[in-house]
């Protein structure tokens, strides 16, 4: 089996709260994304919502994740262009519902998205970013992204139960990290649906960043009716209203990410030199 790609960066975009923006960040960094690099999102979350937000309807979208996961079908021909270029996706397919039971009796069923993707190496040459959009929820299906990439971005709604929930994902990214996949790290928290007249966005983001200090991305994504609009178009914002504010936030975050990994980078080297 080929080795994977570590020149390919895997995130997985998970919070176990619903209806945090972390499906719609899922698309729109990565069509941001995508006008300097070349992406592939991951739809892991049985309602699919990303596969219809970059263009794919539940009738059209064929095998997928579900496929890719119980071993039936190799990564390089579930992989779909999207409407944006350098853009791909794979999408969640309908039987994916049924992934967390059947996954439950496999062998080494933490692992099998890892080595799916292990296994795609030669399918994945060439791409810079794996993104991969979680259920709500912290079962079997977001316990495979976490041991299946190096750092997790969490979206968190700027709300009085937001500082509840993160603690809650942060707890779990530490037990896969000391059991499953000692590499994986906390990438960053992106605040998102912020609302600039109300104080209560203005004091949820000042604890977090209290409490997780440089972990936060200065870039906050504000409440914006352009962003919930999108999705029923089967578009990113991006492509739907460019000069919309959910948009340029967009563009900002993936700046912003892109600014990070160098950093990074250069750290690793000066570490290693």
């Amino acid at each position: 089996m080929p080795g994977p790609d570590r020149t390919t960066r895997r995130i997985a975009l998970a919070n176990q709260k619903g209806g945090v923006g972390k499906t719609t960040t899922a698309i729109n960094l990565a069509t941001a994304l995508a006008t300097k690099k070349r992406v592939l999102v991951i739809d892991l979350d049985p309602q699919g919502n990303a596969s219809t937000g970059l263009g794919l309807p539940r009738a059209e979208r064929g095998k997928g994740s579900y496929s890719l996961l119980i071993g039936e079908r190799p990564l390089g021909e579930l992989m779909q262009q999207t409407k944006v270029p350098n853009l791909f996706l794979l999408p969640a397919d309908n039987d994916l519902a049924g992934a967390e039971i059947e996954l439950v009796g496999m062998d080494n069923r933490e692992h099998r998205l890892r080595e799916a993707l292990d296994a795609g190496a030669e399918a994945l040459k060439g791409f810079d970013f794996i993104l991969i959009d979680c259920p709500p929820s912290l079962g079997l299906l977001t316990l495979n992204a976490l041991v299946a990439v190096e750092s997790v971005m969490i979206p968190l709604q700027t709300e009085f139960f937001a500082l509840e929930g993160v603690s809650q994902i942060t707890r779990t990214i530490e037990r896969v990290k000391r059991a499953l996949n000692p590499a994986l790290r906390l990438d960053g928290i992106v605040l998102t649906m912020f609302d600039r007249r109300n104080n209560l966005s203005e004091l949820v983001a000042a604890d977090v960043r209290a409490f997780f200090r440089d972990k936060v991305f200065d870039t906050v994504i504000p409440r914006n009716i352009r962003v919930s609009e999108a999705p029923s178009h089967g578009l990113p914002v991006l492509l739907y209203d460019m000069r919309s504010t959910g948009a340029q936030a967009y563009i900002k975050l993936a700046a912003e990410l892109l600014r990070r990994e160098r950093a990074a980078a250069k750290l690793a080297g000066a570490h290693t030199a």
